[in-house]
């Protein structure tokens, strides 16, 4: 009886290893294929450490574009795909004061918030280049096994109330210094004036918001180019990882 029991709980385990096994396969499969890509020009696969330095590199590199290119002058505010608009929210407002000849106060609004964007993706870039040094092993063993933009949804997810917190003051002093807190008070003042339903958006929150979008697009932009295009592996870390 002992030695039937014995036997039963040898197989259970063994059922169970064989299940856990499954689960970690992937992962170990992608990892193998990265340790061994470069063996052919190297002689030699790359440890796990240089892995996440590859990693570490791709997302500081793309952080570092991306920032470059939104500090510019019309960074945001020429770039459709990022350029921050009146919120939904606020979209009849904006109908309604340009129908009562008001375009051009929230047309300086609009341009104020960009400018606001675009000077705090000056000093936000660091902080946000900071946190890729909080990567793990496991961290990367699962970006490895991931989409195109599977490193910058980990970046998002992972730092994404502390970055929030950091961007705040930055984006709060961008607003006053351009003016766009001036002119988004004066158009819902007016706007308010004018409705039974008053409107007071945080403009703050709302801008922090958009520029972070703003650099996570091109963060995102820039991870599948390293990926897919030996051009963008600009040094030998990321030609390391990343190369066929």
């Amino acid at each position: 009886m002992r030695r039937l029991f014995l036997s039963g709980l040898a197989l259970f385990l063994l059922s169970t290893s064989f299940a856990q096994s499954d689960d970690s396969g992937s992962i170990l499969k992608s990892v193998g294929g990265i340790l061994n890509k470069s063996k052919s020009s190297t002689g030699a696969g790359l440890s796990s450490d240089e892995i996440i330095a590859g990693l570490k590199e791709a997302l500081t590199v793309g952080a570092q574009k991306s920032a470059d290119k939104l500090s510019m002058a019309d960074g945001f505010f020429k770039d459709a795909a990022v350029k921050v608009l009146m919120p939904e929210e606020a979209k009849k407002v904006e109908q309604k004061l340009r129908q009562l000849g008001m375009g051009k106060l929230v047309d300086d609004a609009i341009l104020s918030m960009n400018r606001a964007a675009e000077e705090a993706s000056k000093s936000a870039a660091p902080i946000f280049i900071s946190a890729v040094k909080k990567m793990t092993l496991q961290d990367g063993l699962s970006i490895l096994k991931g989409a195109d933009t599977a490193a910058t949804g980990y970046l998002r997810k992972a730092t994404t109330p502390e970055l929030t917190s950091a961007f705040r003051p930055v984006i709060d002093s961008a607003l006053q210094k351009t003016g766009a807190t001036k002119y988004w008070k004066e158009v819902f003042e007016t706007y308010n004036r004018f409705t039974l339903k008053p409107i007071n958006p945080d403009l703050t929150a709302f801008v922090t918001g958009k520029a972070m979008d703003g650099i996570f697009y091109y963060v995102a932009d820039e991870e599948k180019k390293i990926r897919k295009d030996p051009a963008a592996r600009v040094n030998d870390v990321l030609k390391k990882v990343f190369g066929s």
